[in-house]
């Protein structure tokens, strides 16, 4: 599945302007860190998510770039402020900011990304745009700290789980496509509608990310890295509350005490595999996918909605 780059390709290489643009700092050490981030960036997935929600409620206008910028100024701090709280020496298959630059420099950078996208919004007007993505921005946070409290005491509830990556993931995608729609529309029926898609679509990004952790293929990140972290992720969740006790007790001893001896996270990782944890979360990923179409196929048909239906099927068959 590719994504549909060709609907969007004049907005996209705008928003590129832009986003270097929005990416320029004082001081020499500053901007030899932002072009490294800049260079290697990702496939801007949440952009793209931005563009095509402002193009499905109208015609791309400026404060959708705005928007466009704003969400992957934001989504740029967070994995920033990742690598350092998961101690990540990799991004996309390279070292990361936080391999080079270390917790200070990273943290100090996160937070002048954050900064800089806010002003971006405040400077402009912005302000439905803003509290959007600012009430993102406290999910993600709230997210994150459910997910380390969690962690320690290695909490088997399925719900909980969503409501970590609700927060912790979802929130952000949720926020593009609705920042996107409000951006063109100024209606908050369509917004809100779009919020949901986006969020769907989120869960099931995250599911996916999830079943990366126990693939064999090279997916730009180390496999079992989830477990090492004592990441209470799907698969796992399903494994450890549909095994025998024995092994259940053998798998959170592991998790708690043996995550960084490579054979035993292996051993982890065919338990998983052998109990049906990997075909669960698929099931509730494609179940989550469907829902996000289910949302779309109230706007009427058409090249963008397709563009957008495209976008949910990458995030779902992606092999990275």
């Amino acid at each position: 599945m590719n994504l549909p780059t060709n609907l969007i390709n004049e907005e996209l290489k705008v928003f590129e302007t832009r986003f270097k643009d929005a990416m320029q700092g004082q001081g020499s050490r500053l901007n030899r860190i932002l072009r490294y981030i800049v260079k290697r960036k990702g496939k801007q997935l949440r952009p793209m998510f931005v563009l095509l929600s402002a193009k499905l409620c109208g015609e791309v206008n400026e404060p959708a770039y705005r928007a466009a910028s704003l969400v992957e100024l934001l989504h740029t701090a967070t994995l920033v402020h990742d690598d350092v709280v998961d101690d990540s020496l990799e991004r996309r298959g390279f070292f990361s900011t936080f391999a080079l630059w270390k917790a200070k420099a990273n943290i100090l950078l996160g937070d002048y990304l954050l900064a800089k996208g806010l002003l971006l919004s405040l400077d402009n007007n912005d302000y439905r745009v803003l509290h959007i993505l600012s009430d993102a921005v406290r999910k993600m946070s709230e997210g994150e700290l459910l997910q380390m409290q969690k962690a320690r005491t290695l909490n088997l509830d399925e719900e909980i789980y969503y409501d970590i990556i609700r927060s912790k993931t979802a929130s952000l995608l949720a926020s593009a496509c609705s920042a996107g729609a409000w951006s063109t529309s100024q209606d908050e029926e369509i917004t809100e509608k779009m919020r949901l898609f986006g969020e769907k679509t989120g869960m099931a990004f995250q599911i996916k990310d999830d079943l990366f952790d126990y693939a064999s293929e090279n997916v730009g990140k180390p496999t079992g890295n989830d477990i090492k972290e004592k990441k209470l992720t799907l698969p796992l969740i399903y494994t450890l509350n549909n095994i025998d006790k024995s092994t259940r007790r053998k798998i959170i001893y592991i998790v708690k005490n043996n995550n960084r001896d490579k054979k035993k996270v292996q051993w982890v990782i065919e338990q998983v595999e052998a109990s049906g944890g990997i075909a669960y979360a698929t099931e509730k990923m494609n179940s989550f996918k469907n829902e996000a179409l289910e949302v779309l196929h109230q706007f009427p048909e058409s090249p963008v909605r397709q563009g957008l239906e495209d976008m949910v099927l990458y995030v779902t068959d992606r092999k990275y």
